[in-house]
């Protein structure tokens, strides 16, 4: 996540409950009015659209942290085991009213994500009741993908043994850097050893798809530390690796008051070559500007997110898309938890799009990744728009755009730049 000021190299982090600019997941919606059919339905704007798709992915937040990062702009709360309870009660609640849509029957759950916060400060029995719940109120897909995000310090052999056994399939470490110093200025709990210790943890427990997130542009790092980092992680072979500039983002503490030390925006480019070489020589693909992976480790779920596809989504904050509609949740734990109690869904802001936003949204979310989008969707974007269509071609001619047999795409290079283009899209 870097500096506002810089290009955006970021990925919407596998969360669709976290606000992004463009270059990520689309943010949550802003407040429309909700039709008057409609108000007396526990189901809100829901009950009025439906999915195009027999296949959605579902996102759950868990919004509890021991300690707010620095540079966190995330939905999340103190970490309270009484709040934790609430909370609990109420996703199962919500995963009820979920699935008592009058479409749930229709659709398969084919991946789902425990984002955050921190979700392994949920014991494993609480994340197998969640998922046994959402199991029972929907039919979930046989080789479903289901991934938690973790940090080192609140995870163990054990813990990892028992998500696993409660139906885990992938997790995600939160690592960030593997500078110490760094690490404390960043408000992170863990060390390097812990990371490295918990990642080894998840190999003993016998976890083969784990992917590791590193962060760049960090204040006080340069190229050779960053390398230092990155050589050090690729040594551990995880199957995937997402890294992220660093942003400052409204609503972080450093987003706030600032952070001295940045990097230059020479040594932030610097650095992502220096990763993308690099991932790339180990036998990674790149093949989303900020995630690498082994062949047959992308993931699943992201891809939902890069492809504009459908998701529900639980969780205070939580962000979901379903037919037309993009929704989002009561963002406070106890405004989400009474909404449920009162038998309602938590919706606090909606939005149907138009097939302009449709379009756009296709765009620049499938051009984040190496497949790019079929040609023809950017040709019908720029054909009633002559300035559009110039800085195609001026994209093109530069390389920074590639055209392959009924596709366009993004090279390398205009990963780097994808923002300027994005901007122009919406």
């Amino acid at each position: 996540m870097n500096a506002s000021s810089r290009f955006h190299l970021h990925d919407a982090a596998p969360s669709a409950a976290r606000e992004n600019d463009l270059t990520g997941v689309p943010p949550p919606p802003a407040r429309t009015s909700l039709p008057d059919a409609l108000h007396e339905s526990p189901h809100g704007i829901l009950a009025g659209t439906s999915p195009t798709s027999n296949e959605l992915g579902f996102y759950l937040h868990m919004p509890f942290c021991a300690t707010r990062c620095h540079f966190c702009s995330f939905n999340t709360a103190p970490f309270d085991r009484e709040a934790l309870a609430r909370y609990l009660e109420a996703a199962h609640r919500e995963i009820a009213l979920l699935g008592a849509l009058p479409w749930a029957d229709a659709i398969t759950i084919v991946s789902v994500f425990l984002g955050g916060g921190t979700p392994s400060l949920l014991h494993p029995d609480d994340v197998a009741a969640l998922l046994r719940a959402l199991g029972s109120r929907f039919r979930v897909a046989s080789d479903v993908e289901v991934t938690l995000e973790c940090n080192p310090e609140s995870v163990s052999v054990e813990t990892f043994a028992g998500y696993r056994a409660a139906g885990i399939t992938r997790f995600s470490l939160g690592v960030q850097t593997l500078d110490d110093a760094v690490l404390a200025r960043l408000g992170r709990l863990h060390s390097a050893r812990d990371a490295h210790a918990a990642f080894e943890a998840a190999r003993t427990a016998g976890a083969d798809n784990v992917s590791v997130d590193l962060m760049y542009g960090l204040p006080g790092v340069d190229v050779a530390a960053w390398v230092r980092t990155m050589e050090q992680v690729l040594d551990w072979q995880p199957d995937h690796l997402s890294a992220y500039g660093l942003t400052l983002d409204a609503g972080s503490l450093w987003g706030a008051a600032g952070v001295p030390d940045l990097p230059s925006e020479g040594v932030v480019v610097e650095q992502y070559w220096a990763l993308a070489r690099r991932a790339q020589g180990r036998g990674f693909e790149h093949y989303e500007i900020s995630n690498y992976a082994r062949p047959g480790f992308r993931s699943r779920h992201n891809q939902i997110y890069w492809r504009a596809a459908e998701y529900l989504a639980g969780g205070p904050g939580a962000c979901g898309f379903v037919g037309d509609v993009r929704y989002g949740n009561h963002k406070p734990v106890p405004r989400y938890a009474a909404a449920l109690a009162s038998g309602t869904l938590p919706l606090d802001t909606w939005e149907r799009l138009t097939p302009r936003q449709r379009q756009a949204e296709r765009l620049i979310l499938g051009l984040r990744t190496a497949d790019g989008v079929p040609g023809a969707w950017l040709d019908e974007r720029v054909a009633d728009d002559t300035r559009l269509g110039r800085l195609a071609t001026d994209w093109e001619q530069a390389g920074l755009l590639r055209r392959d047999p009924g596709r366009v795409l993004l090279t390398e290079s205009g990963f780097l730049l994808s923002d300027a283009l994005f901007v122009e899209l919406l």
